[in-house]
Parts: C-alpha cells; structure tokens; sequence
C-alpha cells in the first residue's frame, strides 16, 4: 500500500463536507486545533452550503472535493461530518492527480465510501474524528490524530473483554462503518478482505438489521479468508417489540462462530467520543489474550 506523505509544521489540511450539510461555525474548534499544531486551514466550498440534508447539490460536493484532491498545496482532507451522501460522489470523482500525489483523507461513518474506494487503489487513508465532532472528543483521541498526522508510531492497548476470541493475526486493515460496507457490496468500492483484519462499527441500527447486514458479508465471503476481525463501538442499537434475542456484540460473535481468527471486542473507534485514529491501509499486529488486547501499526 502507497502512504500518503505525513504532515509537517506549515502544511495545508483542507475541510470539506461530502455528505451532510454543516455550518462555518461548526468547524471553528477543528479549525482552532489544526493551528495549535502549526498546520494552515483551508475551508472548503460546500462548508455552508445547503440543499435539504446535503452540504450543497451533489455537483457542487463532487467539485469542491475535485479541486482539493487536485491542488498540490493540499496535504490533507479533513472530512467535516458524515451522515450519508458520499456514495452519490464517489463514481464522478477523478482520482488520477490523487494517485500520483497521494494525501490524507480522513473521516469515518459515511466515508467509509472514501476509504474503500481508496483502499482499492493501492493507498492508505485515516478512519479518525471529524471536525463535527471535535468539542465533544477524548484528549486521547485527538492525540491519536495528531500522531498519525506527524508519523508518531501508534500501538493501542486496551483491557481484555471476556467475549474476545484470543489469538494473534498480523494483515492490512480494513474496513469502517459496517452500513456503508453492505451498502457497498458489488460495487468497484467494495473491498477484499482475504488475508487481512477488518474493522467495523455502527450506531443507530436495528437489531436485526445488523444480523441481516453481517450474513450478507459471510455470504460474500468477507470472513472466510479473514486473518483477525475488530469491533468498535455498536451503540444506540434499537429492538423490535418481539426482542432480537441478542447484542450487537453477540450477533457478531455467533456470526463468526465457525472460523479460528482472532475477535477484539468494545475496541475505542466509531461513534464514540473516544474515537482513537486508525490507519486503513496499513499492515498491523493484532494479539488477543485473556488479559489484554493489542494493535501495532508496522511501518
């Protein structure tokens, strides 16, 4: 996998909405940060804009986001929020300037689109939070931003859950919110996960939805050559009034049931206010026991 170039002190990191609208003032804080850390902002059209959900039509989103990816002087793309639109992008967007002068695009949730589509080109990109929610995040989180912006090696440690699977797994991370992965099957954006780790997320789903949305993925075989597969956080999940009969948590594990791969669950990414950055793309050791579990990103 190709690796964007990491960030220094003076560098250009552009915000741009790709989905949902959001206003100026929503994006003052991540603004206020990336200058704390000596890093110029450039703030792009579709911040302000507005038609119903979306931060502006979707020619107006595939353009603001064309000219970023294009400009040279732009060393990363700060995704503003999520929320759904970014599928409506992907297939007009030219990423030719982009291969032969990668940089970072970060995000998670409904850019999920963005790093799968990357991912299938050779190219690593940032699951991380986004200036939406910048206010709200952990110290740790943002800190793990941060490093991974400036090159700092990141290795997470995290207590162990008795639900884990233990084991040890070294691949490519993959993945991102579990929705936009089903949405995206049979598509050209839809990733492989032969010989690598996966990691998904949700938030604000049925039940029974994610039972549905996993079995599609075991159905495309998207476990079958799985090396190690990561949880983060399955939150505000929602039940019929004749109960699923299960959590997220346990849906997942007996989906998996069958294969001999590694599980960590509860892992501190998604939709959490401790969302810790992670670098899809690149080659990472997972180690699952009984009393901890650990991810180190190899260089």
């Amino acid at each position: 996998m190709i690796q964007p170039n990491y960030l220094k002190k003076g560098d250009t990191v552009a915000i741009v909405s790709t989905a949902r609208k959001i206003s100026s003032d929503q994006i003052i804080a991540a603004i206020k940060l990336l200058e704390k850390w000596g890093l110029n902002v450039v703030i792009g059209n579709t911040i302000g804009l507005e038609e119903n959900q979306f931060a502006g039509n979707d020619e107006a989103r595939i353009n603001d986001f064309q000219q970023l990816l294009n400009n040279p002087k732009v060393k990363a793309i700060w995704c503003a929020r999520g929320g759904y639109g970014t599928v409506r992008l992907i297939d007009q967007l030219d990423f030719a300037e982009f291969k032969k002068r990668p940089k970072w695009i970060i995000g998670y949730s409904d850019i999920t689109v963005l790093h799968s589509h990357i991912h299938n080109l050779g190219i690593e990109t940032l699951h991380a939070t986004m200036p939406i929610n910048i206010e709200k995040n952990s110290k740790e989180s943002l800190e793990t931003l941060k490093k991974n912006l400036f090159g700092k090696n990141l290795a997470y440690e995290i207590p162990a859950d008795e639900k884990n699977k233990s084991g040890n797994a070294t691949g490519e991370l993959v993945g991102g919110n579990l929705s936009v992965l089903y949405s995206l099957l049979g598509s050209k954006s839809s990733i492989k996960t032969d010989g690598k780790i996966l990691f998904i997320e949700d938030l604000d789903e049925y039940l029974y939805h994610i039972d549905r949305m996993l079995m599609n993925l075991k159905r495309n075989g998207y476990f079958s050559n799985l090396k190690g597969l990561i949880v983060g956080g399955m939150n505000d999940m929602h039940d019929n009034e004749i109960p699923f009969g299960k959590t997220a948590e346990e849906i997942i594990l007996d989906c998996v049931a069958e294969f001999d791969f590694p599980v960590v669950l509860n892992f501190p990414a998604g939709h959490l206010d401790d969302n810790h950055a992670l670098i899809l793309g690149r080659t990472v050791e997972l180690n699952v026991t009984q009393e901890k579990a650990t991810l180190k990103f190899l260089i």
